[in-house]
């Protein structure tokens, strides 16, 4: 893709607003604590200590609308306390220039590499920044920088005990995210039964997953419905595959297939009926036809084999979904134990291990950080060495626009000029013309972040028309001459965002060229979930428990991050000798099978007492010693092979009484690696861009269809 149809493409997505459920009692308690501060600070000091003081209020309210499973309490003590250390330690250099451009450096690094942790993390570390670079307009001492950072604080800690005595829906994220699962689940449950092959995207199992993750704290005081049902959504996904898939389970056409897709209908009623009853937090309601049809799976005579074992097993994990979801069913122990957050003490070592994790030169956290830093220093300079007030602005929008992948840096890049435009715009229309005074400032400010707030999840461009008007009414507050604040500001804010871009394009981190790494990191990923599987059929006695969950979870890790990349690079404007769109799809499509057969074999997993395979135990062998070295190959831009597996494939005499479904499945796994390696032999390969029809069969970033 060239720069100018990567440009046009990322402009077209940053303005783009969308329609989402809005939340606005969190809106309005989120920004009654940005009131709180506001009079607060205009009753017992000034009002340009009262629009400074609101930073930190306003800050603490956006950490706590991230994207976070954690205590949106613990959001907004923790985004305080970074804000009121920056703030102090800017208040401390702000008066010698060389210092303080050195310590915003330091600072915005730190701030880059905060990523390695999450995105929250990111964040709410760049505003950290933000507010360091935004004190420097204010007089120094050790006294007043003090004063001021516990101003900063303050406001974060409002925002916190506000969450705490005026509770908004408790535990409704989780809530929200079970269910989505579930519904997705139903979803899936309806496309099998015309689609036996339907592709499911897993990404609303791994939010669950996040989302399941508590405190000791907080798995005391978890509801009921909250606990358990995770572990069972995930059972009764492979289970649903393997009804309908007619390569393991009921037959392509007939009675059996009539009957399979009977199953799936109810399946996805009763999966539905689950997930109403988690959001809202009442009883399962499922029609009595359906509860009989759950009690007699195993009476079927149109069911037989395996497909008649996948209908009961069914039935069974349904029928626990409801009593679970009632709070009425015995706990399940067979997956569900507590996700628990690593404590303070646990967690500094392994933020440490992320980050080094991220301390090399191709990082794209690494080169974010850079960027993040030399961008941040040199926005300050440059700022205040032009005739405008205010240079502040000009970093402060690089800091808030760069992110460590190119689209979005350039969507929010454009989304903040084009929303600070139309913020500062009609904020100093209405200012004009009604002439408010300063407590008609605070009010018209607290709508404006009010109504931030509220729409954040909307758009990146409504949010920044709000944030607009919100700095232009707060700094009339403060006796700021208006007319000269709406031109440097708009000028300034051009300046940062040309500044971000030209610092991504001038250090990059693409996603295009390490396309390849992706593809192999996911290949090696899946065929050791595979092998895991077939390591159950070969010794089920011995098996490890949770090694085959384990190896699921790493297998939609790499899909997700495969995924992603492909999505960013398709928007990359970078011409790189790697996987054409082609071998893209191929690739793509081949690997998500390869997880589906195991997905398959993991639904009829055999007992601890079954006798053992060895044919499964040397297939699954052979598949790891193999994918070592395919993997190699998919870096090196060599097609892999695959003959010693189908060398043990075809010497696998089964042995009386195996499980017909592993030698089947053994089968497909070196069917599906043929056309994995078919799929990305030299002819595959070419100069165009390697993804330019999308991400596959449509997907966007971390959608991870078809991972499992």
């Amino acid at each position: 893709m060239t720069w100018w149809r990567a440009l046009r493409r990322t402009a077209r997505s940053g303005l783009r607003v969308e329609r989402t459920r809005l939340e606005p009692l969190v809106a309005l308690r989120t920004a009654g604590g940005v009131a709180i501060v506001i009079a607060l600070s205009l009753w017992l000091w000034s009002p340009p200590v009262a629009a400074s003081s609101a930073f930190g209020a306003f800050a603490a309210g956006v950490a706590t609308l991230q994207r976070s499973w954690r205590p949106r309490p613990v959001l907004a003590m923790a985004a305080a306390a970074g804000l009121a250390v920056s703030t102090f330690l800017g208040y401390l250099a702000a008066s010698h220039t060389v210092l303080f451009v050195l310590l915003v450096a330091v600072w915005a690094f730190g701030a880059g590499m905060a990523w390695a942790l999450g995105p929250t993390t990111g964040t709410v570390s760049a505003l950290t920044v933000v507010v360091m670079l935004v004190v420097v307009t204010l007089p120094t001492s050790v006294l007043s920088a003090l004063h001021h950072a516990a101003l900063i604080a303050v406001g974060g800690l409002v925002q916190a005990l506000l969450i705490v005595v005026f509770p908004v829906r408790r535990w409704g994220r989780q809530r929200d995210a079970l269910a989505d699962a579930f519904a997705a689940e139903a979803d899936f449950a309806r496309r099998l039964r015309h689609d036996p092959l339907a592709p499911f995207d897993p990404a609303p199992l791994m939010t669950a997953r996040s989302a399941a993750v508590v405190s000791p704290w907080q798995a005391r005081r978890r509801p009921e419905e909250l606990h358990g049902n995770r572990a069972l959504a995930e059972r009764i996904r492979p289970v649903l595959a393997s009804l309908a898939d007619p390569r393991v389970g009921a037959a392509a056409e007939g009675p059996e297939r009539d009957r399979a897709r009977e199953m799936l209908a109810v399946a996805a009623d009763v999966l539905d009926a689950v997930a109403r009853a988690i959001r809202s937090g009442t009883r399962v309601r499922v029609p009595g036809e359906v509860q009989q049809l759950l009690r007699t799976p195993e009476t079927d005579a149109e069911l037989t084999g395996a497909a008649a074992r996948s209908a009961t097993r069914l039935a069974s994990l349904l029928a626990a979904a409801i009593e679970r979801a009632d709070g009425s069913g015995p706990a399940d122990t067979t997956g569900s134990a507590h996700l628990l957050r690593p404590s303070p003490r646990e967690l500094a070592p392994l933020a440490w291990r992320a980050v080094r994790r991220q301390a090399h030169w191709d990082s794209p956290v690494l080169r974010h950080a850079v960027r993040l830093s030399a961008v941040a220093s040199a926005g300050y300079l440059l700022g205040t060495a032009l005739p405008l007030g205010h240079g502040y602005w000009a970093p402060m929008t690089s800091v808030m626009v760069m992110r460590p992948d190119f689209t979005q840096t350039y969507e929010r890049g454009v989304a903040r000029f084009t929303g600070t435009l139309v913020g500062v715009s009609v904020a100093t229309a209405v200012t004009r013309f009604a002439h408010p005074g300063t407590y008609t400032f605070a009010v018209l400010a607290v709508v404006c972040v009010g109504l931030m707030y509220l729409l954040l999840s909307t758009g990146y461009v409504v949010a920044q028309a709000c944030v607009g008007g919100y700095v232009v009414f707060l700094l009339g507050m403060g006796g700021t001459q208006l007319e000269q604040t709406v031109r440097d500001r708009v000028l300034l804010t051009l300046l940062g965002g040309v500044l971000a871009m030209a610092a991504y394009a001038v250090f990059p981190a693409w996603e295009t060229t390490r396309l390849r790494d992706r593809l192999a990191e996911w290949l090696e990923a899946t065929a050791a979930y595979t092998a895991a599987v077939m390591d159950a059929y070969g010794d089920p006695g011995s098996r490890r428990p949770g090694a085959v969950r384990g190896a699921l979870l790493d297998v939609r890790a790499a899909g997700t991050t495969w995924d992603q990349a492909v999505f960013r690079a398709d928007v990359e404007p970078v011409r790189h000798r790697g996987l054409s769109r082609t071998a893209v799809r191929d690739a793509d499509a081949a690997l998500s099978g390869l997880g589906r057969i195991g997905l398959l074999m993991e639904a009829h997993l055999p007992p601890r007492d079954a006798p053992p395979s060895p044919g499964a135990a040397r297939f699954a062998r052979a598949l790891r010693e193999t994918t070592a070295a395919a993997a190699a190959d998919v870096r090196d831009r060599r097609a892999p092979s695959w003959q010693p597996l189908r060398e043990v494939l075809e010497g696998w005499q089964a042995a009386p009484g195996e499980e017909r479904i592993v030698r089947r499945g053994a089968e497909l796994v070196g069917e599906t690696l043929d056309d994995l390696a078919e799929a990305l032999r030299p002819r595959s390969l070419g100069r165009r861009h390697p993804a330019g029809g999308g991400a596959p069969r449509g997907r966007g970033p971390g959608a991870g269809g078809g991972r499992d």
